[in-house]
C-alpha cells in the first residue's frame, strides 16, 4: 500500500484548501484512512478519519465544523477540504491507512502512511 498527500501550500486566514491523498496497492480488506497533521514544537494530531467502505467520518474538535473529509474509491483518492483556515491550522499534513473496519472510534495504529504536505496560513 502507498500513498502520496499533496495540494499543502501556503494560503491566507480565511481562506481554504484541498488535500489529496492518492492510494494504491489495496487489497480487498477493509481500510480506515485518516489525516494527521504536526506542527513544530507539537504532537502529531489525528484530524480526521473515514471508513473507505462507508464513508462515515469523525473529526477531532480542533477542527470539527470547518474541515470535511471524503474518499472517491474508484479514483482510490481521499481528500480534506479544509475551509476557514486559522492561524494555528499549519503544519505538515500527512494522509494514513489502517487496515479493518472502522469501530466507533479512529484506529489506533495506522500501517501505512504517506508523505507530508506542508500547510501555511499567514497573512
Amino acid at each position: 500500500v502507498q500513498l502520496q498527500a499533496s495540494g499543502g501550500g501556503l494560503v491566507h486566514p480565511g481562506d481554504s484548501l484541498r488535500l489529496s491523498c492518492k492510494a494504491s496497492g489495496f487489497g480487498r480488506e477493509y481500510y480506515t484512512f485518516a489525516w494527521f497533521r504536526q506542527a513544530p514544537g507539537k504532537e502529531r494530531e489525528e484530524v480526521s478519519c473515514i471508513s473507505r467502505t462507508t464513508g462515515r467520518a469523525l473529526y477531532s474538535d480542533s477542527i470539527k465544523g470547518r474541515f470535511t473529509i471524503s474518499r472517491d474509491n474508484a479514483e482510490n483518492v481521499m481528500y480534506l477540504q479544509m475551509n476557514i483556515l486559522k492561524p494555528e491550522d499549519p503544519a505538515l499534513y500527512y494522509c494514513a491507512a489502517a487496515r479493518g473496519f472502522m469501530g466507533s472510534t479512529c484506529p489506533r495504529t495506522y500501517e501505512f502512511w504517506g508523505q507530508g504536505t506542508q500547510v501555511t496560513v499567514s497573512s
